[in-house]
């Protein structure tokens, strides 16, 4: 399977003077993880992520886009070897990596995304899917309580290069909150302003978690996972015991991981 044969290749890309407002708006509206920044003969240039689009404070920047662009983790190509390019995803924990057609001349041909890996994996029906979460799942979780302050969450996910925490109350699991949860609610912009900006006062977590957190037992299948991974656009999910007790998370990356 070669990474041509799986990839998104009508995944969005701007042009690197295009305004910032413009990419924060795509990836809020198509839930992107990352977004291609190119030239105007389509080479690849870099890329911008949620991280970059939510640290610049203002919603109404002028910063163009090759302004906050960084070198992709990893770029593959549209000849590479799919599961050799998973691999080194998972290895620099990148969950997207743009696609050029040859290296040499960096024309873009679309991106690689873990989901893409996992519904390949679904497509054919693979047996490694009928594992259960339990063999793949992380049990070391980053949680926060609903009274947090979002500023600093923010600051926390930056700190640890996580991308979601579980929202606890008395070791009770009420939510999540994710990078892609920050962007989308259009409200709060971590970094914030200033004391004396648009808020007046802090906002706290519980405004902006997705409440209930939807989970699953730790029996369930590695295909329930992905299936509800690909069908709900998620990056993670919450294990439970019968008892509904918080065990572990399992996100896409493991779910890769267990597959190859």
């Amino acid at each position: 399977m070669l990474v041509r044969d799986i990839i998104n290749s009508a995944y969005p890309a701007l042009y690197e003077d295009e305004l910032v407002t413009k990419a924060r708006a795509l990836i809020r509206e198509q839930g992107l993880g990352i977004l291609p920044i190119i030239d105007k003969q389509k080479r690849l240039l870099g890329v911008i992520s949620r991280r970059s689009v939510l640290a610049v404070t203002s919603s109404v920047s002028a910063i163009r886009v090759k302004g906050i662009m960084s070198e992709p983790n990893y770029i593959t190509t549209s000849d590479a070897d799919a599961s050799k390019a998973a691999r080194e995803m998972i290895r620099l924990d990148s969950w997207y990596a743009p696609v050029v057609n040859t290296v040499q001349n960096k024309i873009y041909a679309g991106v690689l995304g873990l989901e893409n890996f996992i519904d390949a994996f679904m497509k054919k029906k693979s047996p490694k899917l009928n594992k259960p979460v339990y063999e793949a799942m992380s049990t070391n979780m980053h949680t926060c309580s609903p009274d947090d302050e979002i500023d600093n969450i923010w600051r926390l996910m930056q700190d640890k290069h996580i991308h979601g925490i579980l929202v606890m109350k008395e070791k009770k699991l009420l939510g999540i909150i994710t990078e892609k949860d920050l962007l989308e609610s259009g409200t709060a912009f971590p970094a914030f302003e200033s004391n004396k900006g648009r808020f007046k006062s802090p906002t706290k977590i519980s405004s902006l978690m997705r409440t209930p957190a939807v989970t699953l037992k730790e029996a369930a299948s590695l295909k329930e996972a992905s299936r509800l991974m690909l069908e709900k656009n998620f990056g993670r999910l919450p294990i439970v015991d019968e008892k509904g007790t918080l065990v572990g998370m399992i996100d896409r990356k493991d779910v890769v991981k267990a597959l190859l």
